[in-house]
């Protein structure tokens, strides 16, 4: 079974929404230049309606370890998912400090991308056109992958099932595509994850 991943929540909302569909995860964003950045204030509020089955995932960019380690201390965040230039020195300390598991983000555009995945010592890898760009890259470069990904990129309820079909991704990661005039929308919230689950026509 593919995992599913509703990224960029920060309204009650959307929290609502995501507990209608139970989504194995969700992002909450926590770099400040992304329209969807929430506060560690914010986040707490939205994990504490969040239903306790849904893992909630902290998304940064470049951020410092002690930041990273107090959300998931405090139980706002259970995964942390890193999308800037994170070494693996890095990784590898947040793991040791915090023992939660870590989500590595790799911008893919050649085989190297690829085989610099494959070898991370991030528990997950999450592969992508780009830090939430929308768009798709060549998927045919995932014949590389040798462990289990993440998939970002260009995912929307029309295509994300022939590519769970396809290449078997551990999980797919949706934020923008979800999105009408800037917020989540609950249908195509409900159309990806159906999609994901039960088929293009469920």
């Amino acid at each position: 079974m593919t995992n599913i991943k509703l990224c960029g929540l920060r309204r009650p909302d959307d929290i609502r929404y995501a507990n209608m569909l139970l989504p194995e995860y969700v992002g909450f964003v926590f770099a400040k230049k992304s329209s969807r950045y929430v506060s560690a204030e914010e986040a707490a509020l939205l994990r504490k309606q969040l239903d306790q089955g849904i893992i909630p995932v902290g998304v940064f960019v470049d951020e410092e370890p002690k930041a990273i380690a107090d959300l998931l201390s405090r139980d706002i965040i259970a995964v942390a998912q890193l999308h800037g230039q994170e070494s693996e020195k890095d990784i590898l300390k947040l793991q040791e400090k915090t023992g939660c598991p870590v989500i590595k983000a790799f911008c893919i555009g050649s085989s190297e991308d690829i085989e610099a995945a494959n070898e991370s010592p991030a528990d997950f890898v999450l592969l992508d056109s780009g830090k939430g760009s929308g768009k798709t890259f060549d998927w045919e470069l995932l014949k590389g992958m040798k462990r289990p990904y993440f998939l970002a990129g260009g995912l929307t309820p029309e295509n994300v099932r022939d590519v769970v079909d396809r290449w078997q991704p551990f999980g797919v990661d949706a934020s923008s595509s979800l999105e009408t005039d800037g917020y989540k929308d609950p249908a195509k919230m409900a159309a990806f994850v159906n999609a994901v689950r039960n088929g293009k026509d469920a």
